[in-house]
């Protein structure tokens, strides 16, 4: 591959955007076009500049975050290889990444090497697909494999959601759950509610069951 490809960086953390844009302007035949701090400012830097072969994305950015830029991306600009870099090694975040458009995953603790390999996989076959990834879709489609809910409703659960889902499975009161979570008791009840009508099921215990089946919690 001797013709340079562009590569576009979202990351909420500047300093962190900075330090990886000079990493990545190291890798022969890459440079970074631009950085943007979430997915709102990549959409408006992007209306005044080229399209970047490769779009590296966070997924926990205040605003527009990485599962709803990747989505947008892949509705209005398919040519875009998405490929995500978060912290995040959970498989609801993968799985929620890769469905939203995304065609690889690197935690953001990878040496540099793989994330060199991702480049140049993603732009070769059209996919990055780590032993993370690979193992993590696997141990999902296991666990989901008997769920009338399925692999849709487990995906579509947003980070509150699932935050609140592993704290139900505890002794905690819903009034302490909306402490640690910083929310109302009001709040907490939307989120049980949500829950019972995605899960199907119309008790704490259901939502406790669900959980422990889809590797969530661990008894």
């Amino acid at each position: 591959m001797n013709e340079t490809k562009t590569i576009a960086l979202v990351d909420d953390h500047t300093m962190f955007r900075k330090g990886l844009t000079a990493l990545i302007n190291l890798f022969p035949n890459y440079k970074v076009l631009f950085d943007a701090a979430n997915g709102q400012d990549f959409i408006k830097q992007l209306q005044s500049r080229n399209a970047p072969d490769i779009l590296l994305l966070d997924i926990a950015m205040p605003g527009m975050d990485g599962y709803t830029t990747a989505n947008w991306v892949r509705v209005n600009h398919p040519e875009i290889k998405v490929l995500a870099l978060s912290t995040m090694d959970a498989e609801t975040a993968i799985i929620k990444m890769i469905r939203n458009g995304a065609k690889g995953y690197v935690l953001k603790d990878a040496e540099p090497a793989e994330l060199k390999q991702a480049f140049d996989e993603v732009l070769s076959l059209g996919y990055y697909y780590n032993d993370l990834v690979t193992r993590k879709i696997i141990q999902s489609i296991n666990a989901l494999a008997d769920q009338k809910t399925g692999i849709n409703a487990f995906v579509n659960l947003t980070d509150r959601e699932l935050s609140f889902l592993k704290l139900a499975c505890t002794e905690k009161t819903y009034f302490e759950i909306a402490k640690e979570l910083f929310v109302s008791e009001r709040t907490v009840d939307g989120y049980r509610d949500a829950l019972f009508k995605k899960l199907n099921v119309g008790t704490r215990v259901g939502l406790a069951l669900y959980a422990v089946k889809n590797g969530l919690v661990r008894l």
